[in-house]
């Protein structure tokens, strides 16, 4: 049960013991016409998970999807391994097309390609998409590190997408960068926030 009484939560009550951790920002970066956003410093072992807020995400081109990759060598390369899955959610404005699927194209089985995290967006002036994606562990030089992403964006053909991406890095060295773009075109707007999640 969500709420105890009076609009109070069970997180409010002081139901859990455990702490949820605080976020504490590293680096913002804001888009204007740029071919892409790196990440090549605060990636380390400071923080056990770092997260990334992607924030009113604008394509310069049509029907195009948003990507992302890691780097092992401080971002002179983006070309990390992945296995990783996706599926979605999404519905359109006429109200005659939606679909809870699977997306089998833009997985990667041991893949070095960058990795899908958006349907092919639209580039109209109201269309954009946001989200977050949650990085585990990526200094450890024992396990491979794992990722997850939630992307909500505008399809081209005025269709709302709820985008599920998880997967691993298959490295047991260190991700220490990371890239986004578009497929094609630039980044005509938008800011990328990178937060390091502390424990309490």
């Amino acid at each position: 049960m969500p709420f105890i009484s009076n609009g109070t939560t069970i997180l409010d009550n002081g139901a859990f013991s455990a702490s949820l951790g605080s976020l504490i920002l590293l680096s913002e970066q804001t888009a204007s016409a740029s071919a892409s956003i790196s990440f090549t410093s605060g990636l380390d072992s400071t923080y056990p998970i770092y997260k990334f807020e992607l924030i009113n995400i604008h394509a310069a081109t049509n029907d195009t999807p948003f990507k992302f990759q890691g780097s092992t060598d401080g971002g002179s390369n983006y070309n990390v391994t992945m296995t990783t899955t996706r599926f979605k959610a999404g519905h359109n404005e006429a109200d005659s097309y939606y679909t809870l699927s699977y997306e089998t194209g833009t997985d990667q089985g041991q893949g070095t390609g960058f990795q899908q995290i958006s349907q092919n967006m639209g580039n109209l002036n109201d269309e954009n998409g946001s989200g977050e994606l949650y990085l585990f562990a990526p200094s450890s030089t024992t396990f491979v590190k794992h990722f997850m992403c939630r992307f909500a964006n505008q399809q081209h053909a005025e269709q709302g997408y709820d985008d599920f991406t998880a997967g691993y890095f298959n490295t047991t060295s260190a991700i220490n960068a990371i890239q986004y773009k578009f497929e094609s075109g630039n980044i005509d707007s938008g800011t990328i926030k990178l937060y390091g999640i502390k424990d309490s």
